[in-house]
């Protein structure tokens, strides 16, 4: 099977990315496994904000790989994250596209948390 081509944003599909000013923490029943003063916010068309999360910012202890996979044509070969807190496993929390496409090269070695699966915070930048 050919792999599918690779579609370009554009003005029918827009995607945006630019830098978070404020501090985002992700943790799962109160346990934080990530927190960051440089996430990436993704606006991709209609769909609802999306942040990235530097891996460097991801506490990786609470995550495993698993082999759920998938494809988008606008950003590539998706990979997915089960986290492990408190003893319980919660399947697919997260996502990374480790290759992904030219147009959204910005989110290569960062994740993505579902919002409904973590508690997402976005925190003023103010102190």
């Amino acid at each position: 099977m050919m792999p599918s081509p690779a579609r370009i944003p554009d003005a029918s599909h827009p995607i945006h990315i630019e830098p978070v000013t404020s501090r985002i923490v992700v943790s799962i029943a109160g346990q934080v496994i990530a927190a960051t003063q440089n996430a990436l916010a993704l606006r991709e068309a209609a769909y609802p904000v999306v942040y990235y999360i530097p891996r460097r910012d991801v506490d990786m202890a609470f995550l495993q790989r698993n082999t759920h996979t998938s494809y988008c044509p606008y950003k590539g070969d998706c990979n997915y994250y089960s986290a492990s807190v408190a003893g319980r496993l919660t399947d697919n929390v997260g996502w990374t596209y480790e290759t992904p496409y030219e147009s959204v090269a910005l989110i290569q070695n960062h994740i993505a948390f579902y919002p409904d699966r973590v508690d997402l915070v976005k925190q003023s930048s103010r102190i």
